[in-house]
C-alpha cells in the first residue's frame, strides 16, 4: 500500500506555505488521496496520477526557490494545475516518483486493455477474488520491446524510509513550517526558555537537607547557617563576575547551593577567552603551552584539596550523627532520673547505687557531646577557612588568566615584527604556496561539487527521459484507442443502415406482398438476419467482436452461459433476453450516482475499517460493484463469523480439509456425484477439469467435516459454488457457514429439511399479508406455488433468476441476512402480479411460474418493490411464526413417524405385504 507523509504546499500570499499531510494512493481509480492525518476518515481532496505528469528540480534551484533542502517535486495535472509536494528526504522523493509513475504506467494499460472489450469491467483483477477474477483483464498491453528496454534501463530504483509505508502511520507527522511561522514559533520557544530558567535560578527558599546511614531525615538548618551560607554565595558571585565566568567553572563541585548551570572543562574556557581575539589567534598557540601547564597545576592543587574537603565532610556527618544518638540517650536518662528521684524511697541500696552509676555515665556522655560540639564547631570553621582559601584560588586563577592573556598580546606584537623583518624573497615563496595550497583546495571542492551536481543532474535526466517515454506511450494509446472508437462508430452504423434496409423491406413485403410465401425475397431476408442473430461472440472471433461490440458473448462476466446450444428457438429468446440485460445496464451505467456513492465511501474507508451503518446498508442493496463485490462479501462473512474463527486455530480450514481426504468421509460419494450438476451452464463448472470443481470439492468436504449432524445436503454446493465465484476457497467456506449456521435456523439443511419447511408456511402467512389478491387466485386455482418457492429459498434464488439480479440479491443477503430472502421472494411475485391474475387455469399458471423468474431484468425495479413497497417488514414478526409453525411441522412430522411405524409393525405381520419396501429401504 503506497502511502505516507508529504508536506503539500498551500495557502495564498504571506500564510503560503507546507503543510504535512498524509497521502494513501487509491490503484482502483488511480488517485492520490490526502488526509489531514492517518486516523482521518475523509479526504481533504485527491490528485488523478492518471491524467498527471511528474517533474523535480536540481538542489541548488529547488533550494533557491524554497528555502528549504531539494527534496519537492511537482504533479502536473489537466488544465495547468500545479502541485507541489515536498518529502523528508531525498531518498522518499524518488521512491515516491518512481512508484506514482509505475501506478499510472500499470493503470493506463490496464484500462486500454480492459476497454478493448465493452463486456468487462475496466478494474485491473488483483482487485477481485475467486473465479470471476481470472476472466477480468488483467494483462498489459503488448508494448514495444524497445520501448520496455528503456524504461527499465532509464528506471531509478530506491528503497523507501520509515516515512512510507502503513508503518508511517505510527510515527508523528514531520512539521517543516514556513518561513514566518518558523520565526513565530522560535521567538515564542525563546520566551518560555528564559522564563523556565528564571524559574529555576530562584534558589534562595531551598532547604540543606542532610542524610544518614539509617533513615531519610529532613533538617532546618540554623538561622546562622542560613547568613554563613546566603553571604558566602554573594561572596561567589561577586568573584564570578570579576573573573568573568571563569571561576564558577573552573571547579565542578558545589555545595548544594549554587545550581549547576554551565559546568566546562578549563581547556574549553581557555579557548573562549582566547576567542576574544580571533584574528591574532595563530601567535597565541605558541606560548598557549606555559600557560596550559601552569593550569594544569593549579587544578591538581585543587583537586587534592577537594578530596580533603570530601573527606573532612564525611566525617563532619558522621559526628552529627553520633550527636544525635547521644542527645537521643540522655533524654532517656534525664526521663528514666525524674521518676527515679519520686521512687526512690523504699528502693534498695544496690538499685540506688546502679542508678548514681547511670548519672555518672549521663554525666560522661554530656561531657563528650560538649567535645564534640567543639569539634564540630572547629570543623565547621575548618569548612569555611577552605571555602576561603578557594575563593582566594579563584581570584589567583583568573589573575594568572589575564597575566597569560597579557603575555599573549606581548608574543603577538614581537611576532609581527618578527615576520616584517624577513625576508621579502621568503614572504613571496610563502604567499605563493600558501595561494597554490588555497587554490588546490579550492579547486578540489568545487570539482566535488560538480561531480555531485553532474550525478544529480544525471538521475534528473533518466527520471525526465522515462517521464516523455511513458507520457509519448500512453498518448500513442489514447491516439490508438480513439482511432478504434472511430472505427467502431463507423461499423455500428453500417451496421445499423444495414438493418434498417433489411426490416424497410420485410415491412414492405408484409403490408403488400407481391408474390407467393416461397417466392418471396423476404424469405433470404428473414434467413439473413436469423444467422446474423443466433451469432455469438467467441474468442475465435476478435476482430469481429472488436467491430460487433453488440453482438451478445457466449458467456456472460459470471461466467455463465448467455445463449444454449441446443434450439434455435430458445437462442432467440436468449439473445433477446441478454440484448434487454445490457441495454438495462448500458442505461445504468449512464446514472453514475451509485458508482460515485461507492467511490466517495470507499475513499473514506482508506484509513478505517468498514464498519455497519446506514449509509452501507443503503449502499449494497442498490447493489455492489462488479470490482468492489470481493472485498465487501469477505468483510460481510467476516463480519458474521468473527466468534467461530477467533475460537479456531489458525489454519483450521486446512486441518478439516486435510481430515476429510485422509479420514473415511460418509458424505465424499454424494459430494462427488453432485460436482458436475451443481452448475453446468457456468464455464467454471463446466467440466471435471474446471478450475471451480476442485475448489467447490475441498469446500463441501471440509464443511461436511466441520458439521458431522448435516455432513451434506443437495442445495449447499450451489450456495459454495456462488460464494467462490469472488472469494478465495477458505473465506467461502466461513460464507458457507454463515449461512448454514448464523442465518439459516436449525434443521434448515439436515435430512428432513424442517427449517425450510417452516420457511414455506411463513412465506404464505406473508403472501396473504402483502398479496392479498394473488394469494386468492392462488387458493381459487389450488396452485400450490411453495413448490416452486422452496428451492428459491433453499439456495438463495441460483438458477432461479438471471445473474444480474442473483448476485444483487446475494449482495444484500450476505449483509442482512435471510430476511432479504423473503423480501424478494415476494417482490418477484408483486413483479408479475398483474400476468398471473390473468391466467385462468391451474396449469397455466404452475407453468408460467417456473420460467417468469427469467423473465425479470430490472434489478432497480425490483430492488424497489422489495425495499420500498413491501415495508414495514420486522425481523421479529417472521421470527415469531417461524416458532409457531415449527411446533406444527414437528406434530406433523411425529404423526407420519407414527403412521410409518404402523406401517413396518404390519408389513412385519402380514405375509402379503413383506414384499413392500420404503424408499429409503431402497435406497439403503
Amino acid at each position: 500500500k503506497l502511502c505516507g507523509y508529504l508536506q503539500k504546499l498551500s495557502g495564498k500570499g504571506p500564510l503560503r506555505g507546507f503543510r504535512s499531510r498524509w497521502f494513501v494512493f487509491d490503484p482502483r481509480r488511480c488517485y492520490l488521496y490526502y488526509f489531514k492525518g492517518p486516523q482521518e476518515a475523509l479526504p481533504l481532496g485527491h490528485l488523478d496520477i492518471a491524467s498527471a505528469c511528474f517533474s523535480y528540480h536540481q538542489p541548488e534551484a529547488a533550494a533557491a526557490a524554497t528555502g528549504d533542502e531539494a527534496a519537492a517535486f511537482e504533479v502536473h495535472s489537466p488544465g495547468g494545475a500545479v502541485t507541489v509536494l515536498k518529502a523528508a528526504t531525498r531518498q522518499d522523493m524518488t521512491y515516491w516518483l518512481q512508484e506514482l509513475q509505475q501506478k499510472r504506467w500499470e493503470y493506463c494499460n490496464n484500462l486500454d486493455a480492459a476497454k478493448r472489450d465493452s463486456r468487462t469491467s475496466p478494474t485491473p483483477s488483483d482487485f477481485s477474488k475467486g473465479l470471476v477474477a481470472k476472466d477480468n483483464p488483467g494483462s498489459i498491453l503488448s508494448q514495444n520491446a524497445s520501448a520496455e528496454r528503456a524504461r527499465n534501463i532509464l528506471a531509478v530504483e530506491t528503497s523507501p524510509t520509515d516515512l512510507v509505508g502503513e508503518q508511517a502511520a505510527s510515527q508523528p507527522a514531520p512539521v517543516q513550517p514556513s518561513a514566518i511561522n518558523f520565526s513565530l514559533k522560535q521567538w515564542s520557544t525563546e520566551i518560555k526558555n528564559s522564563m523556565s530558567s528564571l524559574r529555576k535560578g530562584n534558589n534562595e527558599n531551598r532547604k540543606s537537607i542532610f542524610y544518614t546511614t539509617e533513615e531519610w531525615e529532613l533538617l532546618d538548618p540554623t538561622p546562622k547557617d542560613l547568613e554563613d551560607s546566603m553571604a558566602l554565595e554573594e561572596k561567589r558571585k561577586h568573584l564570578a563576575e570579576g573573573s568573568k565566568g571563569l571561576t564558577s567553572s573552573a571547579f565542578p563541585f558545589d555545595l548544594g547551593r549554587i545550581p549547576h548551570k554551565t559546568r566546562r572543562p578549563l581547556k574549553d574556557m581557555i579557548g573562549s577567552s582566547k576567542n576574544r581575539n580571533s584574528s591574532e589567534s595563530s601567535p597565541t598557540e605558541w606560548c598557549s603551552g606555559n600557560g596550559n601547564k601552569l593550569v594544569s597545576e593549579l587544578q591538581l592543587k585543587y583537586q587534592s584539596q577537594q578530596e580533603e574537603l570530601e573527606k573532612l565532610k564525611k566525617d563532619l556527618l558522621s559526628q552529627k550523627e553520633l550527636v544525635r544518638l547521644l542527645q537521643q540517650t540522655v533524654r532517656s536518662s534525664q526521663y528514666d532520673k525524674y521518676f527515679a528521684s519520686r521512687l526512690c524511697e523504699g528502693v534498695p541500696k544496690d538499685k540506688l547505687e546502679l542508678l548514681h552509676q547511670k548519672d555518672d555515665q549521663i554525666l560522661g556522655l554530656n561531657n563528650q557531646l560538649e567535645k564534640l560540639n567543639l569539634e564540630k564547631d572547629s570543623l565547621q570553621q575548618e569548612v569555611k577557612n577552605l571555602k576561603c582559601k578557594v575563593g582566594e584560588l579563584n581570584e589567583q586563577l583568573g589573575m594568572l588568566m589575564e597575566t597569560i592573556q597579557a603575555k599573549d598580546e606581548v608574543i603577538m606584537k614581537l611576532s609581527r615584527q618578527l615576520s616584517e623583518c624577513e625576508d621579502n624573497t621568503s614572504t613571496q615563496s610563502g604567499a605563493v604556496n600558501s595561494s597554490v595550497a588555497t587554490c588546490t583546495n579550492k579547486e578540489l571542492q568545487e570539482l566535488d561539487r560538480l561531480k555531485d551536481n553532474l550525478q544529480g543532474y544525471k538521475t534528473q535526466n533518466k527520471f525526465l527521459n522515462k517521464e516523455i517515454l511513458e507520457l509519448s506511450a500512453l498518448r500513442r494509446n489514447a491516439e490508438a484507442r480513439e482511432r478504434e472508437w472511430q472505427a467502431k462508430y463507423t461499423s455500428l452504423e453500417a451496421k445499423l443502415c444495414q438493418i434498417e434496409s433489411k426490416y424497410l423491406i420485410l415491412l414492405q413485403e408484409m403490408k403488400t406482398p407481391v408474390c407467393s410465401e416461397e417466392q418471396s425475397p423476404a424469405r433470404e431476408v428473414i434467413t439473413q438476419l436469423l444467422e446474423d442473430a443466433l451469432k455469438a461472440e467467441t474468442s475465435e472471433q476478435p476482430e469481429q467482436a472488436f467491430f460487433k461490440p453488440h453482438l451478445v458473448s457466449e458467456y456472460d462476466i459470471y461466467g455463465f452461459q448467455t445463449v444454449p446450444e441446443d434450439d434455435d428457438e430458445e437462442k432467440l429468446v436468449a439473445k433477446s433476453r441478454a440484448l434487454d440485460l445490457r441495454s438495462l445496464s448500458l442505461s445504468e451505467n449512464r446514472e453514475i450516482s451509485t458508482g460515485v456513492k461507492w467511490e466517495n465511501y470507499l475513499a473514506s474507508t482508506m484509513n478505517r475499517e468498514m464498519i455497519r451503518c446506514v449509509e452501507l446498508k443503503n449502499l449494497i442493496r442498490s447493489g455492489i460493484p462488479h470490482e468492489h463485490r470481493s472485498k465487501v462479501w469477505k468483510w460481510c462473512v467476516n463480519l458474521h463469523v468473527k466468534k467461530f474463527k477467533d475460537s479456531t486455530v489458525p489454519g483450521y480450514f486446512q486441518t478439516l480439509l486435510q481430515n476429510a481426504l485422509e479420514k473415511q468421509n460418509p458424505a465424499s460419494k454424494q459430494i462427488e456425484l453432485d460436482l458436475l450438476r451443481t452448475l453446468p451452464n457456468n464455464k467454471h463448472y463446466s467440466s471435471p477439469t474446471s478450475e471451480g470443481i476442485q475448489k467447490l470439492r475441498n469446500v463441501l468436504l471440509a464443511f461436511s467435516w466441520r458439521n458431522p449432524d448435516i455432513g451434506y445436503c443437495q442445495g449447499l454446493n450451489r450456495l459454495v459454488a456462488i460464494a467462490l465465484l469472488y472469494l478465495e476457497q477458505e473465506d467461502a467456506f466461513w460464507c458457507l457457514v454463515t449461512i448454514v449456521e448464523v442465518f439459516m435456523p436449525r434443521d434448515y439443511y439436515t435430512k428432513t429439511l424442517l427449517g425450510s419447511q417452516v420457511d414455506q408456511r411463513v412465506f404464505k402467512d406473508l403472501m396473504s399479508e402483502k398479496l392479498p389478491r394473488l394469494h386468492a387466485h392462488f387458493e381459487q386455482y389450488k396452485v400450490d406455488y411453495t413448490l416452486i418457492t422452496f428451492n428459491w429459498f433453499l439456495v438463495v434464488f441460483v438458477d432461479s433468476v438471471v445473474s444480474d439480479i442473483l448476485f444483487k440479491i446475494w449482495d444484500s443477503f450476505l449483509y442482512e441476512g435471510p430476511k432479504v430472502i423473503f423480501r424478494f421472494a415476494l417482490a418477484l411475485f408483486k413483479y408479475k402480479e398483474e400476468e398471473i391474475l390473468k391466467l385462468q387455469d391451474s396449469m397455466s399458471i404452475f407453468k408460467y411460474l417456473r420460467y417468469f423468474t427469467r423473465t425479470i431484468l430490472d434489478a432497480r425495479k425490483l430492488t424497489s418493490i422489495a425495499f420500498g413497497d413491501l415495508n414495514p417488514f420486522p425481523l421479529r414478526q417472521i421470527r415469531n411464526r417461524r416458532a409457531y409453525h415449527l411446533e406444527k411441522v414437528r406434530l406433523e412430522l411425529t404423526e407420519l413417524e407414527a403412521i410409518r411405524e404402523d406401517f413396518l409393525r404390519e408389513r412385519d405381520t402380514c405375509v402379503e405385504k413383506r414384499d413392500l419396501i420404503s424408499d429409503d429401504e431402497e435406497d439403503s
